[in-house]
């Protein structure tokens, strides 16, 4: 596998994580605070669209952060995902890659898994918790970055 497939898989890992933690949560969850100095959860998804679009600047050779406007909750969901998308169709393409890989990984991709980890917690502890599951039987595909994904066999779930 070459370094840029592996990043592509990588994407979809995330898209993956992304997709069933934030499947099914009830309405409230976007505006879920731990206290007052804690960010929420539509805050943390509009962060990760955020890094995807630094993303795809750092693959077109001009890397810039940029803060978008904050969006709505379902807004916010889509931008990920549409983010997550075009990075993915960029490393799908010929297109030369004009950063270094592994500065992509430990930057926009490690921080966005980081924060899926972190709004799983925060599932959790808003009473919205979701099931484990064995990740290693998860149907995870290069090229499959959207919200829809294959549910995992129940088997492989547990509280």
């Amino acid at each position: 596998m070459t370094d840029r497939a592996f990043l592509r898989h990588t994407l979809a890992t995330l898209a993956y994580r992304a997709a069933k933690t934030l499947r099914g949560v009830p309405d409230s969850f976007a505006e879920f605070k731990l206290d007052e100095n804690s960010n929420t959860p539509q805050v943390v998804v509009c962060h990760m669209a955020n890094l995807m679009a630094w993303m795809q600047t750092m693959i077109q050779g001009q890397p810039k952060w940029v803060e978008a406007p904050m969006t709505d909750w379902t807004a916010a969901c889509s931008r990920f995902f549409d983010n997550l998308k075009k990075v993915d169709d960029l490393l799908a393409s010929d297109i030369g890659i004009a950063f270094d890989l592994k500065l992509m990984f430990q930057a926009p991709v490690a921080d966005a898994l980081t924060h899926v980890g972190q709004l799983a917690m925060l599932r959790r502890l808003s009473g919205s918790k979701m099931k484990s599951e064995v990740y290693l039987k998860a149907d995870i595909q290069i090229g499959r970055v959207g919200p829809d994904q294959t549910p995992i066999d129940p088997e492989f779930e547990f509280d």
